[in-house]
């Protein structure tokens, strides 16, 4: 069944994307078999490399598409906008570039790593290995100033637009905001949920009343130090790829303003709703991952193969 959807996205997206595009060219070496083995010896060591690694491609591929921009250094780059400060697992994709140029040098973008280490990632937390598509080149432009990406407060239209923007659909949206299942957000984000909602000096009063207790008590308004909190508040399975986080948003226990949001506007509740109460999430998200990972990218001659991830190549 995946396969037939990712033929159809192979249409639909970039044509010079495809599954398997580095086979033969590595000789006998299998890359997704060596990214594949650094990524179960990371996970291994730290389950929290799957959110870590879906909010690098997440970061990634909305500012100018998919091609490791986010990796480099520099005193302006990506990495220095706000939103990015917290982004982590660069060591990961650097550990992984190694091993890969260690047998197949100057061949496998940085691009491409983020893509199929996030894939693996996602797969060691319960999701789909789903199939996917490399042939990304990577980008030599990287700059702060180019960083917008949707706030935690987006509102659903406005997230929709967003999205839209990148070709990714209202559904697409949806599902990948599912990232959310294995992900954390801290209490600075959703202090006013909890005290002042929208300058009411009240709570959100869309927050399930047991959870709001729990929040302020992981969150007390006057805390200078700021505490972590799942946004799947299902204990059994915050740090497992599933629906549990549309059941949750449905209960009225979303963390974020979004979250919460998604299960409560009409243009996304209804997906919510079909999302919480179905069986084929895992499925679904991987077709939104691989829709994803095809945003924007460089193929062909375009961009460069990167020696070092975090620095562009020396002309």
């Amino acid at each position: 069944m995946l396969g037939l959807v990712f033929a159809t996205l192979c249409e639909s997206g970039d044509a010079a994307l495809q599954a398997g595009f580095y086979k033969g060219k590595c000789r006998t070496a299998d890359v997704e078999v060596i990214v594949g083995g650094i990524i179960r010896a990371w996970y291994g060591r730290d389950p929290t490399i799957t959110p870590a690694l879906l909010r690098m491609q997440f970061h990634d591929c909305f500012v100018n598409g998919c091609d490791a921009s986010i990796l480099l250094d520099g005193t302006t780059s990506e990495k220095t906008a706000i939103p990015n400060l917290s982004v982590r697992g660069y060591e990961i994709i650097d550990a992984t570039k190694t091993a890969v140029e260690a047998i197949c040098p100057g061949v496998v973008s940085c691009a491409d790593i983020i893509v199929m280490a996030t894939r693996d990632a996602i797969a060691l937390s319960g999701g789909v290995r789903y199939i996917v598509q490399t042939g990304r080149r990577d980008g030599t432009i990287s700059l702060a100033k180019n960083v917008d990406l949707p706030s935690p407060s987006i509102s659903v239209i406005n997230s929709i637009q967003a999205f839209s923007k990148k070709g990714l659909n209202a559904t697409d949206m949806i599902y990948l905001l599912g990232g959310h299942t294995v992900g954390i957000s801290h209490c600075s984000l959703i202090k006013d949920r909890l005290y002042n909602f929208r300058n009411t000096r009240k709570a959100d009063p869309n927050m399930d009343s047991s959870l709001l207790i729990a929040l302020r008590a992981r969150c007390p308004q006057n805390s200078s130090v700021d505490n972590s909190v799942n946004l799947d508040q299902n204990p059994l399975s915050s740090m497992t790829v599933d629906n549990s986080y549309y059941k949750q948003i449905v209960m009225r226990r979303g963390i974020l303003q979004i979250d919460q949001d998604l299960a409560l506007d009409p243009l996304s509740k209804y997906t919510v709703d079909a999302i919480a109460k179905g069986f084929n999430f895992n499925v679904k998200f991987g077709e939104a991952m691989i829709k994803l990972g095809a945003v924007q990218v460089l193929t062909n001659t375009q961009g460069q193969i990167r020696r070092s991830c975090r620095a562009i190549n020396n002309l």
